[in-house]
């Protein structure tokens, strides 16, 4: 983590374009300590305000803050509201030839009226008409030109006409044949309109509405956003989990945990903005889905911190990096596939023999501490590869498992004695055997070496497959029998 932000640090030249809604956001901060004598309501007594962009502009200040560069196509009135949001484009960098001004609509304004961080009131003035086709045709014309000279394609949809089906449907075939990336904050529950999508990034709810699925485990999450990529023709999903952190879900069946660190939250007021732009500025530098995602979780940990449509710095992600390290250390353990396969290359590397064992460890018992303790005496790094929700359930029945897979992954990574830990969404470990290539193969007696899958890749590879006596009266299956009598 800290050598890609040391990297975007050090950028230059990856630039960003930006296409969505824009709106001016006005903070009324003051304290509330008296009910109006009109009304049961609160009367706020204002000791400061602030304005800011906010919606895409919102995005625009992140990528800013973060040290890239980026470009906007938006729509804005031609009023005072509007002035203020050109001034703020112009006093943070931003290129704002590209911005549309027009008498079709006002800009839309959010006042917030805040005491003591907590949000009592918000007001808005916005008219939400369809924008005339000349209009349309100018945001994809702006669009188009921006792509020439930008890597990566962000549309930030708020739903205020910015990103109609027809700007979102050529703009993303565009960036296509460009072969830019493009990623999607999305709105609405009719995701086919971002098919092509190199990235669409649905919170949980959003995630929900869009498949009338349920999305609160792990297992629905990823269940959820595997039917949104085989039915709408997206890439990959991002899956913002407010205190659970974000998951991304690959289309070639990859799958990432990036677990939030947040020790207090005051306010998520653009923390989906800041989570967009992290993830743009690495894409831009080339950097892999997972590390683009786990930098972007550590953003948005920072910025739920703070107070109002806020934006965050590369010296507070690596702040934040260095003073979770410690405390997290059994959650660092709990990698995607793809990047386990590397952290196992370089233990490999240093001629550290990498043993392998494979699992449900739905309820973890003694059986399953003992079998762990005599794996890691025979290797120097053990990887614990584990079934997913989905898979336990095709292998013990509709009523199984009785811990989901972020739990059993993080009592699992907590084991002194386990250095990694894996999911795997097949009936058996052999996908993920092939792929992580392991040394040892660890599993019980109760197998013989011919029954024990992955043994003829590992030995054909010059590994070893070790059978370990098992404790007797041991089995998760009674416990969980004895437990319904």
């Amino acid at each position: 983590m800290k050598e890609l932000v040391n990297q975007l640090k050090k950028s230059t030249t990856s630039r960003i374009m930006v296409v969505g809604d824009i709106m001016l956001d006005t903070f009324f901060y003051g304290d509330a300590n008296r009910i109006s004598p009109e009304a049961p309501i609160p009367v706020l007594h204002v000791h400061r305000s602030h304005e800011t962009l906010g919606g895409a502009g919102n995005v625009i200040s992140n990528i800013r803050s973060l040290m890239g560069k980026a470009d906007l196509v938006s729509v804005i009135g031609k009023d005072l509201a509007g002035s203020k949001i050109l001034n703020f484009l112009e006093g943070i960098g931003c290129y704002k030839k590209l911005m549309i001004e027009t008498k079709e609509i006002p800009t839309i304004q959010k006042n917030r009226f805040v005491a003591k961080d907590q949000q009592l009131l918000r007001a808005d003035y916005e008219e939400l008409n369809p924008f005339s086709k000349t209009i349309e045709d100018k945001i994809i014309s702006n669009a188009v030109k921006a792509m020439d000279s930008c890597d990566v394609v962000v549309l930030s949809d708020y739903n205020k006409g910015v990103l109609s089906n027809r700007v979102i449907k050529t703009l993303i075939e565009e960036a296509n044949k460009k072969n830019l990336i493009t990623i999607i904050d999305p709105k609405g529950r009719d995701y086919s309109i971002y098919k092509g999508a190199t990235m669409v990034t649905p919170n949980k709810k959003e995630l929900h509405e869009a498949t009338n699925m349920p999305t609160e485990t792990d297992g629905e999450i990823i269940a959820a956003a595997k039917y949104l990529i085989d039915t709408c023709g997206i890439k990959n999903i991002v899956a913002t989990r407010s205190e659970k952190g974000i998951t991304l879900v690959e289309n070639n069946g990859n799958i990432h945990h990036a677990h939030a660190k947040v020790k207090e939250v005051y306010d998520v007021s653009g923390a989906g903005d800041t989570v967009v732009a992290t993830l743009g500025l690495c894409l831009a530098n080339k950097a892999s889905l997972s590390d683009a995602v786990s930098l972007a979780n550590l953003a948005g940990n920072v910025v739920v911190g703070k107070t109002g449509t806020a934006t965050v710095t590369l010296d507070e992600i690596e702040n934040a990096f260095k003073s979770g390290k410690e405390s997290s250390s059994q959650l660092n353990k709990w990698s995607d596939q793809q990047q386990a396969r590397k952290i196992i290359e370089e233990w490999q590397n240093e001629n550290y023999k990498v043993g392998f064992a494979n699992g449900c460890y739905d309820l973890l018992h003694s059986g399953h501490i003992s079998l762990i303790e005599k794996a890691k005496a025979s290797c120097d790094r053990l990887v614990m590869a584990l079934n997913t929700d989905a898979s336990v359930q095709r292998l013990k029945g509709p009523s199984r498992p009785i811990k989901d897979e972020q739990s059993r992954a993080t009592v699992m990574a907590a084991l002194q004695n386990v250095d990694l830990v894996v999911l795997f969404d097949e009936d058996t470990p052999l996908k993920v055997i092939q792929l992580l290539k392991p040394d040892v193969l660890f599993k019980g007696a109760d197998y013989t070496v011919d029954q024990v899958v992955g043994a003829d890749f590992v030995q054909k590879n010059g590994g070893a497959v070790i059978l370990i006596p098992l404790e007797p009266n041991q089995s998760t299956s009674n416990f969980v029998e004895r437990m319904k009598k």
